[in-house]
């Protein structure tokens, strides 16, 4: 027993000692700040101006100081305001302990990211040089600098308005939020004496795997790597040549049987890195993340990673939180690329400046290609020695990601080309370097292209053309407005390397000397997809189906339907039948109904052997009863289960689903009144006036309370007076038709002159029921509305239930991304990106209407079935943004406020008005020929 509890004595102290040789062998990392907007440590603090300034108080860190309450809030652009507004000092105080156990040991305080100007002293010291440059991480050895077993204080001046005028220039006078304070987190390094700096990787497709491992140790003899999976067991031994060079050594090993990472399958593991002395002893162990893959810019052709041509789907992206500006977490930079990878996006572009690290590790573990940016907006560093530092700083950092497959050097005329050579200087995977909205070297990335312009210019039709930045979101507009039309010539054109939309998400802060109203700058910010707290536009659907990997040809169902779709894979690197997806036969209760929607039939669809870029089909099961579905849903899911899009499709049409809610059963007797001026309808609770005159609707009462639906149908599209009003008394029923005069066939004029005639009919049933029906002419080509329209007032409605696409409004160029079911909207009048925030929209057009119930605040209300296919309702007239600039409003809607139409408007975007941005966006509608009429037919129930 004694020698047993020897030998358990001796055990556990060799393992003590092991455990303790193991961490010195570590780096640790002590936290000062917080970590993230949600986490923050309280600091001294100091504000020179602005709100809370001139007294020593509190602030968190990190954050951005005006979030906070401090300073004063600048939207970029410093030269338009004056300096004393804007240029404020913050100074900061923080006491630490540093324990004994340190002091043979290596400690560096890092700062991932101050803006603007950092000064930083440790127990009143200068811990080294100021930094400037808002956007990059820094770090001081600060060994000599610190009290070990006591208390330390850190002390840092900011300064939001640097010294440096180039800083200035490239950071801070700029179409995006500038912001001052310590806004990311604050650390800690803990080393072994001899130990890493840094370390480079190159990590091929084929396994190769080359590293610059950087040390300042001359005890440094050599280095060894370890392939792990990310939990650290070894997943293979590697044969590591060494080669020493300078304060670096170069390795090089091959993995086999590795998976390859890609944005479809981002397959990840750890490197173990190990340098020793010359008796084989490990002086310092450290690990990093990799991802095996091989960038080309194959030139006049395209971008390849691991030998495949790759489409890019992006988005740009700035680093936001409405609560906390510049300062983020990792929740969050999971949430936004979960959110862009919903929309089926593979890319992103870091605009304007190099993201959090996590970002940056999110990307590489959910799959997201990227570019990354150094910080300029159309002004360069003019300063060249600080552009170099700077460079180095950005790319030191994120070299080894997986994710970011290309530098950018700037935004916009934002490049200085002395720079341009820096990149590579400390990149071992010589990245290529791009001038996003420039022509340069292999890529023409001019932005905001016009439809009918882009990739064609000759100087420049050579290079592959990757528009760093199109279709720039403002409100409503832009973004899925134009994006079908857009993608289709994009998908096609082999020089076309795919590109980044503007932007992800409205800009917008939380202004706590605003009462907390959410500030967007005017029209400098609201540019988003979502909103500042990732509030979805109609556009993040419309996207998610126009960049669904699988591309379904549009088609239609009718009484000889296959079962056949045809079906293309656009994936880059999984194979069609990888995925899953179901069909479902559904039908859907009227708008009376407690349950929207059922069931009939749930199958699984076979998905085709297709490889990436190949076409084919695929077939659902069509069950017995297929005909008495209302609609076919089909959900397909990706490898990682995640839903890819869900395609709907009416099998009935508007005229027989609408068979099952309505009943016309004579219930009640029929009083017809005529007078001067009007024409009265009384049946059972009921009584309906139409004007002598014209025969519009004046004015509906049930039970003695008025329902507001009046003045209609007023004819839109139609260019010819009213010529008589009938009234015909029938069996149980009434008809008040209005006549619209004849005009000529235009096509028959020189022929048999025929006449044609325009007219509606209202018809007023005994049980209640109101139905109207509508014929209108018109030219083949039209730029007005056709349909008709009514009056009801938007402060009594409160909401609507419907059957049709949605749960969004469309425009002309954005009818994708929505889905045929029954939906309910409660009213909003939120502008988009302006003011509220409330998604859906209430007010706009809906597509595909079979039925609408409309809820009264003073009434019941209203329902009304659609039995015409392909009518547009239109709901309300959206309020006009202040400052839709070029193109990102609708103004021309339809008289009156809630109309039955055929044809609806385009949205333009910032920069171009819709007819810029393809066909879909034209002012003209193509109608076909006058015999056949266009007929809207409508029963309305009270």
């Amino acid at each position: 027993m004694r020698l047993f509890k020897t030998l358990l004595c001796f055990s556990l102290l060799f393992l003590g000692i092991n455990i303790v040789a193991n961490a010195q062998n570590q780096t640790q990392i002590k936290y000062l700040s917080g970590t993230d907007k949600d986490n923050m440590v309280a600091w001294d603090f100091y504000c020179s101006n602005g709100m809370q300034s001139g007294k020593w108080t509190k602030i968190g860190v990190p954050s951005c100081w005006e979030l906070q309450g401090f300073g004063n809030y600048n939207y970029g652009r410093d030269y338009k305001i004056p300096k004393a507004y804007h240029d404020e000092h913050g100074l900061y105080k923080f006491k630490f302990n540093v324990p004994t156990d340190w002091k043979d040991r290596q400690i560096k305080i890092v700062f991932e990211g101050v803006m603007t100007d950092a000064e930083v002293k440790i127990n009143g010291k200068s811990a080294g040089a100021k930094h400037q440059g808002a956007f990059y991480e820094f770090k001081y050895n600060i060994t000599k600098l610190l009290k070990f077993g006591t208390e330390n204080l850190l002390e840092v001046k900011v300064n939001k308005m640097s010294s440096n005028a180039s800083i200035n220039s490239a950071e801070r006078n700029t179409d995006f939020w500038i912001f001052g304070g310590i806004y990311r987190p604050v650390y800690l390094e803990i080393l072994p004496k001899e130990h890493i700096e840094r370390v480079a990787i190159d990590a091929k497709a084929n396994g190769a795997i080359t590293a610059e491992v950087f040390t300042s140790s001359k005890k440094v003899a050599k280095a060894q790597i370890e392939l792990q999976d990310l939990n650290g067991n070894k997943v293979q031994e590697l044969n590591t040549a060494n080669y020493i060079e300078e304060e670096k050594l170069i390795l090089s090993a091959k993995a086999e049987n590795i998976k390859t990472w890609n944005a479809e399958k981002p397959n990840l593991y750890q490197l173990k890195i190990d340098v020793l002395d010359k008796k084989g002893k490990t002086l310092h162990t450290i690990t990093k993340r990799v991802g095996f893959r091989t960038i080309e810019v194959r030139e006049s052709d395209g971008i390849y990673v691991n030998g495949n041509k790759i489409k890019f789907k992006g988005v740009n992206r700035h680093s936001f939180h409405p609560e906390s500006g510049r300062t983020t977490s990792k929740a969050l930079s999971i949430e936004h690329v979960k959110m862009m990878k919903d929309m089926n996006m593979n890319a992103v572009r870091m605009s304007h400046y190099p993201p959090d690290v996590h970002f940056l590790d999110v990307c590489d573990s959910l799959g997201l290609f990227v570019l990354d940016e150094l910080c300029t907006w159309h002004t360069p560093y003019l300063d060249t020695d600080v552009g170099k530092k700077l460079i180095k700083e950005l790319v030191v950092r994120d070299v080894n990601h997986p994710s970011i497959l290309i530098w950018d050097n700037g935004n916009e005329t934002g490049w200085n080309l002395e720079l341009d050579d820096e990149f590579a200087k400390w990149d071992i995977q010589k990245r290529e370097v791009i001038h996003p909205w420039n022509s340069f070297k292999k890529m023409n990335t001019m932005h905001y292209p016009d439809y009918y312009k882009f990739a064609f210019d000759a100087p420049v039709k050579d290079k592959i053309y990757f528009p760093t930045e199109f279709l720039h979101g403002l409100y409503d507009g832009g973004h899925g407005s134009g994006l079908d039309d857009y993608w289709k010539q994009i998908w096609h054109m082999p020089l076309a390397a795919g590109g980044f939309l503007w932007v992800f998400a409205d800009e917008g802060v939380v202004r706590t000397d605003k009462h907390r109203s959410i500030d967007v700058d005017g029209n400098h910010a609201p540019d988003g997809i979502v909103g500042p707290y990732g509030e979805k536009e109609g556009s993040y659907f419309t996207i998610k189906e126009v960049w669904s990997p699988i591309y379904i040809a549009d088609r239609y169902i009718r009484e000889d339907f296959s079962g056949e779709f045809q079906v293309e894979n656009r994936y880059h690197f999984t194979n069609l039948n990888e995925c899953k997806m179901i069909a479902k036969w559904v039908s859907f209760n009227g708008p009376n109904g407690t349950v929207d929607s059922k069931v009939l039939s749930e199958n699984q669809v076979k998905l085709p052997d297709l490889s990436p870029g190949a076409k084919g089909s695929f077939s659902v099961y069509k069950p017995e009863n297929w005909q008495a579905a209302d609609a076919l849903f089909l959900t397909a899911t990706d490898i990682h289960g995640m839903e890819i899009f869900t395609w709907s499709y009416p099998v009935k049409t508007a005229k027989q689903i609408n068979s099952t809610n309505i009943s016309f059963t004579n219930t009640s007797d029929i009083k017809v009144l005529k007078s001067e001026d009007a024409i009265t309808v009384n049946v059972d609770d009921k009584e309906f006036r139409f004007s002598q005159r014209t025969g519009l609707l004046k004015a509906v009462i049930k039970n003695g309370i008025k329902i507001p639906l009046k003045d209609g149908p007023v004819f839109l599209g139609n260019k010819t007076d009213l010529e008589n009003v009938v009234v015909n008394t029938l069996e149980n029923k009434v008809e008040i038709i209005g006549l619209y005069k004849k005009r000529k066939k235009y096509y028959d004029w020189k022929e048999n002159n025929e006449m044609t005639q325009d007219f509606f009919k209202w018809t007023v049933h005994s049980n209640g029921l109101l139905d109207l029906n509508v014929e209108l002419r018109n030219q083949k080509i039209v730029e007005g509305y056709m349909g008709i329209t009514f009056s009801f007032p938007e402060e009594d409605v409160k909401g609507m239930k419907w059957l049709g696409d949605g749960p969004y409004r469309v425009w002309r160029n954005r009818m994708k991304g929505t889905r045929f079911q029954v939906w309910e909207n409660d009213y909003n009048n939120t502008v988009t990106g302006e003011s509220g925030w409330v998604y859906p929209e209430f007010k706009g057009f809906f597509s595909s209407l079979n039925w609408m119930r409309l809820y009264s605040k003073s009434s019941n209300g209203f329902t009304v079935y659609c039995h015409s296919d392909l009518i547009f309702l239109r709901m309300l007239t959206p309020d006009q943004p202040a400052e839709p600039k070029r193109g990102a409003t609708v103004s021309n809607f339809p008289k009156g406020d809630i109309s039955f139409v055929k044809n609806i408007p385009a949205m333009g975007t910032k920069f171009m008005p819709a007819s810029s941005s393809g066909p879909q966006g034209s002012v003209k509608h193509y109608f076909g020929n006058v015999d056949e009429p266009i007929e809207i037919n409508l029963t309305f129930e009270f």
